[in-house]
């Protein structure tokens, strides 16, 4: 089985690697990595995973699974969804979009991790907690690796219920949010030295350094890694200034 992931801040990668690593050893990549598509197209097993926002996938892992759709017929899809706090549905989204392009998807996986949402004091926690949701996440995919061995994995997010929950509980809310790509970042100039490092970062392309200065455009995925790891702590999103930064090394 090999493993395919989006990750803003660290999350998702560690799940989807300790899911293949218990599985049978085998790699996992970045669907920003120039090896994802030759690897989606090698296996009969993938593990896809990427993270949930407001009950929905990220408008850059739609566009992956909608650009390569060819690659996913046929192919066994158990799909890991990591989030912060509430997840509906998460794993049922790219479950009906990957069935669309001939996927069979064999198991859905919901994994509570820290919060990457750096902007806001919502879902902040101290060190503590987090390495306990941390540890807490590997136990429940140990257990969902050896539950798939046996013909029974987990169907986290794929039931009615769970569409009913994700839809209701935040994507009819909030579905402004990720049906698009937004425009909303925004970069406090007086703050930015025009490191860079925003731009390396971004999976987009959405950010550039002019000047010594970072703008941003209107291709946001809302993966907050520029937001995580702006050394200046210039960068927000949803909130208007950074209460915590988080990245899982």
């Amino acid at each position: 089985m090999t493993g395919i992931y989006f990750s803003g801040t660290g999350n998702t990668k560690y799940c989807v690697e300790k899911f293949t690593e218990y599985y049978d050893g085998s790699q996992s990549v970045s669907i920003e990595d120039t090896e994802a598509l030759r690897v989606v197209n090698e296996p009969e097993d993938i593990a896809f995973g990427y993270p949930v926002y407001f009950s929905n996938m990220p408008k850059i892992v739609k566009d992956f699974i909608i650009q390569n759709s060819g690659a996913f017929k046929g192919k066994r899809v158990f799909i890991i969804s990591t989030m912060g706090l509430f997840s509906g549905d998460g794993a049922g989204c790219g479950a009906r979009l990957l069935k669309k392009q001939g996927a069979v998807v064999t198991g859905g996986l919901h994994l509570k991790m820290p919060d990457c949402i750096s902007d806001s004091k919502l879902l902040k926690k101290p060190l503590e907690e987090n390495r306990r949701l941390i540890e807490e996440a590997e136990i429940k995919i140990a257990a969902a690796v050896n539950a798939l061995k046996q013909g029974k994995p987990p169907k986290d997010g794929l039931s009615f219920f769970h569409h009913v929950a994700g839809l209701f509980g935040q994507r009819l809310w909030f579905y402004s949010k990720t049906m698009d790509y937004t425009d909303k970042l925004k970069i406090k100039s007086s703050l930015c030295t025009g490191c860079g490092a925003c731009e390396k970062l971004c999976p987009m392309g959405n950010i550039s350094v002019q000047n010594q200065k970072a703008d941003s455009g209107s291709k946001c995925t809302m993966c907050y890694r520029c937001i995580n790891n702006c050394p200046q702590k210039a960068i927000t999103l949803l909130g208007k200034e950074i209460i915590k930064q988080y990245r899982l090394q």
